[in-house]
C-alpha cells in the first residue's frame, strides 16, 4: 500500500476510532489507548509530546492523556493529512488556544476541525498542486526509464 494510501486509510480510521472512543470513554487515557485509538506509535506521541503539541499529566512515569491531548492529537493529524508542518501547526494550535481571547481580523473556516484562513487555504493549496505536478513529473520519468528496460 502507497505511503499516500497508508495516510488515508489512517486518516479514516483516526476518524472512526476517534468517534467511538470519544462516546465510549469519559475518562483519561494511557499512552497505549491514544496511540492504539488513532492508530499512530508510541514513538509518534512521544516525539509531538517532546515538541510541546501535546502535554500529557503524569502518574508516576506513566503518561496520562486528557481529553485536551485527544482533541490536539486529532488537529495535528487532520494538519499533517492537509499537508502542514508541524510548525505551521504549532501556530494553528497556538491560534486555537487564543481563539476566545481575541477575534481575529481575517474570517476562517473549519477544516477538519482546524481553523484555515482563505490565506493559509490558497498557499496549502499551491503548495500541493506543485508537489502533484513534481511528483507527476518524477512518475513520467520513471516510467519512461521503466519502459526502455527488458521486461522480467
Amino acid at each position: 500500500m502507497s505511503r499516500q494510501n497508508l495516510a488515508m486509510a489512517g486518516s479514516s480510521k483516526h476518524e472512526a476510532r476517534s468517534a467511538a472512543t470519544a462516546v465510549d470513554t469519559d475518562g483519561d487515557l494511557t499512552i497505549s489507548d491514544l496511540a492504539r485509538d488513532f492508530g499512530v506509535t508510541l514513538r509518534t506521541l512521544r516525539f509531538y509530546e517532546s515538541r510541546g503539541l501535546i502535554s500529557p499529566t503524569r502518574s508516576g512515569t506513566t503518561r496520562i492523556y486528557s481529553a485536551r491531548d485527544r482533541a490536539r492529537l486529532a488537529l495535528i493529524l487532520k494538519g499533517k493529512q492537509l499537508g502542514f508542518t508541524l510548525v505551521e501547526i504549532r501556530a494553528m494550535l497556538a491560534n486555537e488556544d487564543k481563539k476566545g481571547a481575541a477575534a481575529t481580523t481575517e474570517k476562517a473556516t473549519s477544516v477538519g476541525g482546524l481553523q484555515l484562513s482563505r490565506s493559509q487555504i490558497v498557499e496549502q493549496l499551491e503548495l500541493l498542486r506543485s508537489q502533484r505536478s513534481e511528483i507527476e513529473s518524477a512518475i513520467a520519468e520513471l516510467e519512461a526509464s521503466l519502459s526502455r528496460l527488458p521486461k522480467a
